[in-house]
């Protein structure tokens, strides 16, 4: 079978991030400017333009270690500088790397959210 729709016309691929504080998570992801159009007690749905996930209120410790997400935006730079400025490193605890230029032709910065996920924020580079 090729690359090609064959038929079942796929839209979307959505992730579940785990959090092992619900409603800790929650906060952090919406002060990095996601928003919640949907909720309950175990799930999320965060949306920033047109990208989403969902969070779950789920937490194995192996699992969320291991986990990454990578998101691109049009402005490395501009990201990195309105988390330095937010003190949301400070606030919740987690962990960044600066932006590098990485050999996949990307600058990006590493970030941790409160349950250890590791996202990598990119901009494509020339």
């Amino acid at each position: 079978m090729s690359g090609g729709t064959n038929g079942f016309g796929a839209m979307e691929i959505k992730a579940f991030v785990p959090a092992k504080d619900f409603a800790l998570s929650k906060r952090f992801y919406e002060e990095l400017g996601f928003e919640s159009p949907w909720s309950d007690d175990t799930l999320a749905y965060m949306r920033l333009g047109g990208t989403a996930f969902f969070l779950q209120n789920f937490y194995v410790a192996e699992h969320a270690g291991n986990f990454m997400m990578h998101l691109i935006v049009q402005d490395v730079e501009s990201w990195w500088a309105r988390l330095q400025q937010s003190d949301i490193v400070g606030r919740y605890g987690v962990r960044t790397v600066p932006p590098q230029d990485q050999p996949w032709r990307q600058r990006d910065f590493v970030l941790t959210d409160p349950s250890g996920v590791l996202w990598r924020i990119a901009q494509n580079i020339a």
